[in-house]
């Protein structure tokens, strides 16, 4: 039988290139807004709860910190829109579709963030960040996963937390969260070009809700994908995000103890997971990444910027455990990726920033 290539081809009609373009900003610009909206909504917020709670206490609350200058943010944000614009039309990726749902959807998901906002306001101002520990819970997922990340409600154990996560992270990176996802796109695209995709085979480790899922499906429609996460509601949400496609599994599993036999997957991805992660179990997943990686496979890990990428972030980004209950997230500023990849048999090939993330890519000498 023929091979064919179904990734997207270059635009080289002009009429095709404008078409494309404005489609984009139709899309994504209104998209940024409404999460941008957001943002400014919570932060009003929170500067009135804060003032009604004030005591007198004069200890930082780590607003004081040096952040960049607001244009300096929006520069960034231009500038990932423009990347993600060239590699639509280098033919990268295709046009992208969020799938965000309806009006009354994103409404639906709002309401169920905002709502939660004064739990979450609780647990900050009282540093409680461990009631999803319980009977049914403690010894059924890992010690480090049982918390309440970001102090959310339900930390990641419940269906409502499943709902919520993605208007959380959207709000937080001002409508961007699934922009810089895509950018683990083009060092797929790099490695699968040229390559009959039902031969293939792919991973997304800690898969969430789905999302980057549906972007690699959008990319290759026929490529056989998995995807494993340790929370049951986070993977009934991503089996209803992604229900319109074919050859995709869904599996509870640990990135500890990946459940795929040796060098069986051409590529892994893991997406703003690594910075909730202990030092040990940051290893322990390179180990498990190398090992399921064919000789010449890919592994690619977007998460936070570190430390030194962005001199002016530093402050901003070592203040934020402070307002998000992060715990493992100060050592992973520091953390020296090259020297794990190198301890698990991978290589680092390169990084690349994206906004308030990072694109690393590491591969499996063949």
């Amino acid at each position: 039988m023929e091979d064919f290539d179904f990734s997207p081809l270059p635009m080289a009609d002009p009429f095709a290139q404008l078409t494309a373009r404005l489609a984009y900003g139709a899309t994504q610009l209104p998209r940024v807004a409404w999460y941008v909206g957001q943002g400014m909504l919570l932060r009003q917020l929170s500067r009135t709860a804060a003032r009604r709670a004030s005591t007198g206490d004069s200890r930082s609350t780590g607003n004081d910190v040096l952040i960049p200058e607001r244009r300096s943010i929006y520069d960034r944000m231009a500038a990932l829109l423009r990347k993600e614009l060239a590699n639509i039309e280098a033919g990268i990726y295709p046009l992208p579709a969020d799938h965000d749902g309806s009006l009354l959807d994103r409404l639906d998901r709002s309401r169920l963030f905002f709502t939660d906002l004064p739990q979450v306001y609780r647990r900050r101002k009282k540093r409680e960040h461990a009631e999803v520990r319980n009977d049914e819970t403690i010894g059924r997922r890992p010690a480090y996963y049982l918390q309440n990340f970001h102090f959310q409600s339900g930390g990641w154990m419940t269906e409502d937390s499943a709902k919520r996560y993605d208007t959380q992270v959207e709000i937080l990176f001002k409508g961007m969260a699934n922009a810089m996802r895509r950018q683990a796109l083009p060092p797929l695209h790099e490695l699968f070009r040229g390559r009959d995709q039902r031969s293939l085979r792919f991973l997304d480790v800690a898969c969430g809700s789905g999302r980057f899922l549906d972007f690699v499906k959008q990319s290759w429609p026929r490529m056989p994908a998995v995807g494993i996460d340790l929370s049951e509601p986070y993977l009934a949400e991503a089996r209803r995000h992604l229900r319109r496609w074919c050859w995709l599994d869904l599996v509870l599993g640990d990135g500890e103890a990946i459940p795929l036999s040796d060098a069986s997957q051409d590529a892994v991805t893991c997406i703003f997971t690594f910075h909730e992660l202990p030092p040990r179990v940051r290893r322990a997943f390179f180990h498990e990444f190398a090992r399921v990686l064919k000789p010449g496979g890919r592994f690619v890990l977007i998460d936070s910027l570190q430390l030194g990428d962005e001199p002016d972030y530093d402050g901003m980004l070592e203040s934020f455990p402070r307002n998000f209950h992060e715990p493992y997230y100060a050592s992973y500023l520091r953390e020296d990726f090259p020297g794990i990849a190198a301890s698990s048999g991978l290589r680092h090939r390169d990084d690349e920033k994206a906004f308030v993330s990072k694109v690393m890519v590491f591969d499996k000498p063949g």
